[in-house]
């Protein structure tokens, strides 16, 4: 790689800035007993789109036993504060 793309490289990261977190709110469950959980999960910029993110929250709650039901949204750090008490512990636990 030459130089100055080196430097272009450089300089378009830079423009574009760190990456943006993103989160998803969903509703999960389990059998035997049936139980409900309703949570906040941190993702990886790579998933910010429900169809993106759908496979990735399933592993995570199917290690725990639970399995997805609904994705309700993908949002961003400034949607955090006001999901945090419905999703009590929940929030951020997977």
């Amino acid at each position: 790689m030459s130089p100055r793309i080196a430097l272009l490289s450089c300089l378009a990261l830079l423009v574009a800035g760190p990456a943006q977190a993103c989160y998803a709110d969903y509703r999960a469950k389990m059998d035997n007993p049936l139980r409900l959980h309703y949570g906040v999960i941190d993702l990886p910029d790579t998933a910010c789109t429900i169809e993106a993110a759908r496979p990735l929250i399933a592993t995570r709650l199917a290690a725990s036993g639970w399995e997805l039901l609904q994705i309700v949204s993908i949002f961003g750090s400034d949607g955090l504060a006001a999901r945090r008490s419905d999703a009590g512990s929940y929030f951020l636990r997977f």
